[in-house]
């Protein structure tokens, strides 16, 4: 059978399941069976997250948990958190703890401001278009005037217009940046309406000058940017190093240095600046999907902006002053609280009810406090007792259900390991024995 169909989309969900399930599963009952046991016995429910895209055969479940004791600005939150990785909510869990006692986290929002291009080629002469940009930048604002209108009214809408001339690095490549506010809402759909509308003003207005006689404009495309190095949030936790007691083996002012010294690693070696981030976006994303906001997006500007110097580094700082610790980071993020997923899907509307509605600079705040503890997490169980001996406890009910593991034989081995490395071999010889 041909693995090839066309018109795949207008098929119903059973007949696409049938089609899938038959050409490739050996046995597809089975495999249909599956993908149903994932269907939400709420119909309504099942029909909106049908609807969320293209082609929906199922859900694919991923934990939601949340994490408590979290003071952020002197308010209490519990953070709602979607993320596989077993240890994650745990050490969320345990750094706002350890902070709640410290004075918590405190943040800021350093700017909101989002652009988008319309990059297109210009074959001619550059004192021309520039002239030709100044003469008509107010008629290309006043283009799309109604669709900024409601953004205007609520504080936002376009900023600023620039014409950038990038021919040393592209023959004839020019760009239109536009600057915008979109207060609580993402504003991908704005931003890119605002754009196209513009775009087109730009070739009407050029044909009507008669510059199409002597040169050649092309419009390429135009399009939001998800590099937002100027919608940026700053967050931080800051205590006496005296207050920084781990335990016998470390006292505070040996856990404050070598803390800053794992942290300053990451600023100089690549392979741990990865793996310091990776650390932060834990926290990050797991709020982000939480929240239904689009995590693909917040991961490429945020990476974009650890290289920002054309040196990737770890994003969190660490410093002692005056026998002060602080831990800081700060990052862009763009995100929303109107639109989306935020009214349609049930979990995100319970989500952001948990954090009590916050609007776009609030939840930029909560998302970076989310990141921070994350790595304030990860850098303390590495220079004190070891990542892996708090990781792998969290993990071994994952190994313990690889292994079919009984709920007696899980019950046995919780207490077993209590004071035993737990990695898969142990734990499948203890299940042998």
């Amino acid at each position: 059978m041909k693995k090839y169909i066309s018109g795949f989309s207008k098929l119903t969900k059973k007949e696409k399941i049938k089609w899938i399930t038959k050409l490739y599963f050996e046995d597809s009952l089975k495999a249909e069976s599956e993908l149903k046991k994932y269907w939400n016995s709420d119909t309504e429910i099942q029909q909106i997250h049908d609807e969320f895209i293209e082609n929906t055969l199922s859900n694919f479940y991923m934990p939601f948990g949340v994490a408590p004791n979290f003071i952020i600005d002197g308010k209490d939150y519990t953070l709602p958190m979607v993320i596989e990785e077993s240890s994650v909510v745990a050490a969320a869990s345990k750094t706002a703890k350890y902070w709640s006692r410290r004075g918590g986290f405190h943040t800021k929002i350093l700017n909101i401001e989002k652009s988008g291009q319309i990059h297109f080629l210009f074959d001619g002469n550059k004192n021309e278009i520039d002239e030709f940009f100044k003469k008509n930048k107010k008629q290309l604002l006043e283009s799309c005037f109604d669709i900024s209108l409601k953004m205007t009214k609520r504080g936002g809408g376009i900023q600023s217009i620039e014409l950038i001339d990038k021919t040393s690095d592209l023959k004839n490549y020019f760009q239109i940046s536009v600057h915008f506010i979109t207060i609580d809402a993402m504003g991908a759909n704005f931003i890119n309406s605002c754009l196209e509308k513009i775009s087109k003003t730009l070739n009407n207005l050029f044909i009507k000058a008669n510059l199409n006689e002597k040169y050649k404009l092309e419009i390429i495309m135009s399009i939001m940017s998800n590099h937002v190095p100027n919608c940026l949030v700053k967050s931080w936790a800051s205590c006496s190093i005296d207050d920084l007691d781990e335990n016998d083996s470390i006292n505070g002012r040996q856990f404050a240095e070598k803390f800053v010294n794992a942290i300053n690693i990451s600023k100089i070696d690549l392979n741990r600046a990865v793996t310091n981030n990776k650390g932060i976006m834990n926290g990050i994303d797991s709020l982000v999907l939480s929240t239904g906001n689009d995590f693909r997006a917040v991961e490429a500007s945020i990476h974009a902006f650890a290289a920002k110097n054309g040196r990737y580094k770890g994003l969190t700082n660490a410093f002692i002053k005056d026998k002060m610790f602080t831990i800081e980071l700060t990052i862009p993020l763009s995100i929303g609280t109107v639109g989306g997923l935020t009214k349609l899907h049930p979990l995100v509307r319970w989500s952001m009810d948990l954090l009590g509605n916050p609007n776009a600079k609030e939840l930029m705040s909560i998302i970076c406090v989310s990141g921070l503890a994350q790595n304030f997490a990860a850098v303390r169980s590495l220079i004190t007792s070891g990542i892996q001996k708090g990781h792998m406890k969290l993990h071994l009910l994952n190994i313990l259900n690889q292994l079919k593991a009984s709920k007696k034989q899980k019950k046995d081995a919780l207490l077993f390991f209590i004071d035993k490395e737990v990695n898969y071999t142990n734990v499948e010889k203890f299940l042998n024995r």
